[in-house]
Parts: C-alpha cells; sequence; structure tokens
C-alpha cells in the first residue's frame, strides 16, 4: 500500500511538471498560474504544493528533467583527460537532441523565450547561471587539458575562449527555435564548431565548399 502511495505520488509529480511544460510554452511562464498547472494535470492546487515550494521550484524540477543529463554529458565530455574531439561530439548530440526530441525541444524553448526573470523566479536565474558557468569551466577545463597535451598556445586566454564556445552553442539553439526553418541546425553547429575550434588551434577546420 505504501508503495503504491509512492508511485502514485510520483506519477503526480510528473503530471504537473508535464502540464507545466505544455502551459509554459503556450502562453508563457508569468502568465501561467498553479491552478491552470493543476488542472491541466488533472490534479489540485495542493497537490502541487505536497510537491514543489513554488512556481519557480516547479520550474527548476522542469528544467532538470531534461537539463541534467546533459550537463552530466558536458562533464563527461571535458574530463581532464578528454579531448576537445569528444566536447564537439557532445555538443553536436545536444543540438540532435534538440531537433529530434520533443520535450528537449519544448523545454529549452521555455528556458530561452518564454521565461521572465522576476522578483519571485530568481531562483530560476540562478540556476541559469549556475549552468551556464559551470559549463563554461567545463569547456576552460578541457582546452587547456587539450593545448597542454597539444603543446600548443591558444591565441585567446581559455577562459575568454570557454565563453565564446558557450555562447556559440548557446546562440544557435536560441536562433534555430525562433525559426527552425532558417537553417539546419545540427549541420550549421557541427561545421560551426568545427571552425571555432580550428581557430583555437584544435584540429582543421572544414574545406570552404565541405
Amino acid at each position: 500500500m505504501v508503495r503504491r502511495t509512492k508511485e502514485e505520488a510520483q506519477e503526480t509529480r510528473q503530471r504537473l511538471l508535464d502540464a507545466a511544460e505544455v502551459l509554459f510554452q503556450s502562453q508563457g511562464v508569468s502568465q501561467t498560474t498553479l491552478q491552470q498547472i493543476a488542472q491541466q494535470a488533472g490534479a489540485t492546487r495542493g497537490a502541487i504544493y505536497w510537491h514543489f515550494k513554488d512556481k519557480a521550484d516547479l520550474f527548476n524540477a522542469m528544467m532538470e528533467r531534461v537539463t541534467l543529463p546533459l550537463e552530466a554529458a558536458v562533464q563527461q565530455a571535458t574530463k581532464d583527460d578528454g579531448s576537445m574531439e569528444s566536447v564537439e561530439a557532445m555538443m553536436v548530440e545536444a543540438l540532435k537532441l534538440v531537433t529530434t526530441d520533443p520535450q528537449m525541444r519544448r523545454v529549452f524553448e521555455v528556458a530561452t523565450h518564454k521565461v521572465e526573470y522576476t522578483h519571485d523566479m530568481q531562483s530560476v536565474h540562478r540556476r541559469h547561471l549556475d549552468a551556464r558557468n559551470e559549463c563554461v569551466v567545463d569547456f576552460e577545463k578541457a582546452m587547456v587539458a587539450e593545448a597542454r597535451r597539444l603543446r600548443i598556445k591558444l591565441p585567446i586566454p581559455a577562459a575568454a575562449a570557454a565563453n565564446g564556445l558557450h555562447a556559440l552553442i548557446d546562440g544557435l539553439i536560441k536562433n534555430w527555435l525562433l525559426d527552425p526553418e532558417a537553417f539546419d541546425l545540427v549541420s550549421t553547429g557541427r561545421r560551426t564548431f568545427r571552425v571555432y575550434l580550428a581557430g583555437l588551434g584544435f584540429g582543421k577546420s572544414e574545406p570552404s565548399g565541405g
């Protein structure tokens, strides 16, 4: 009986997160109420407060369902003994997920275009910054380790190069979500990453006609 109750509670939590994804995408985070989310999920408002402290807590939980696996992939690809080739492969895989996984695409659209960092969403802002900063640090560590392995000197400081790489993948996703028909996210990303990394001294860029 206890096990069944726990399973039901988990099912309710997942329904609430599913409902939040749909409503946040369709009408924006600030315009979506907890009552609407509860109704969409077929639950009570009290059920929301059983699982989440507030809307920001619910939002962060929604993000973690899809972004934590990506964050783990970044950490794996940027280990000190990893290579920039593995980092590039990880970034291309992330772009593939955005284009092929409906949930991943929906959540990224909400996170990039449907949320306002108002006072009651400060914890969302902090999480976004923390995730960005951790990713940049991981990129920087990988670049320093790879430059040491290849015995090359980076043309710009590793920290600046890491920030540029993060801005590159982040900007590609944000702009593609604005108009998915404008360009092919995966192929554009793959070629852009390669040229950027080659400019830093990692590998070779593609031929201009490639």
